[in-house]
C-alpha cells in the first residue's frame, strides 16, 4: 500500500494520541470527519494499524526494574527454536523477545518489581525452560529514549 502525505500525518496523529476524535483529526488534517474515518478504516483493513493500546507507567504498577537478558540455546534446530519461543511467549514478565544474530540467540526485555523479583523469575521460570545453554543479564540504569511512534519523512 502506498501512503500519501495525509495517511502519514494521520498515522503520526494516531500514534501520538489514539483517543483523538475523528473531528479533532479532521481539523488538523483539513479533511472531513467522514474522510478521516474512511482513511482510518482503510489503514486498519490493510494491516498498517493492527492494535490500539494504553501505555502504562511501569513504576506506578511495580514493574520499574527492567532487565535485558541475553539467552543462548544449547543447540539450533527448528524444534528447539519453536519450543523455546512457544515457552517464552507465555512468561508474563517478558515484554519483548527478539531472535538475534551474534553471540546470543535471543534478547528478552523483562520488567518486574525489583532485583529480588528478577532473581525469583530467573530461578523459577527462565531457567526451567528447556534448551537454554547460558544467559547474561544487564539492567536498566536510566531510560534515555522509549517511543512507540514511527516518523515518516
Amino acid at each position: 500500500m502506498n501512503l500519501d502525505s495525509i495517511d502519514k500525518k494521520l498515522l503520526e496523529l494516531l500514534q501520538a494520541d489514539a483517543k483523538m476524535t475523528t473531528k479533532e483529526m479532521s481539523l488538523k488534517l483539513n479533511l472531513s470527519v467522514t474522510a478521516v474515518y474512511e482513511r482510518i478504516k482503510k489503514l486498519e483493513r490493510e494491516g498498517l494499524i493492527h492494535k490500539y493500546v494504553a501505555l502504562l507507567d511501569r513504576n506506578k504498577i511495580d514493574k520499574g526494574f527492567v532487565a535485558l537478558c541475553h539467552v543462548k540455546l544449547v543447540k539450533h534446530n527448528k524444534e528447539i527454536i519453536n519450543e523455546f519461543e512457544a515457552e517464552v511467549v507465555n512468561l508474563t514478565e517478558v515484554l519483548e523477545c527478539f531472535h538475534v544474530s551474534g553471540d546470543y540467540d535471543y534478547i528478552l526485555k523483562i520488567c518486574v518489581k525489583d532485583m529480588e523479583t528478577y532473581r525469583d523469575f530467573m530461578i523459577n521460570k527462565l531457567t526451567s525452560l528447556k534448551h537454554i545453554g547460558s544467559s547474561h543479564s544487564t539492567f536498566m540504569i536510566g531510560e534515555v529514549k522509549n517511543t512507540t511512534s514511527y516518523k515518516f519523512d
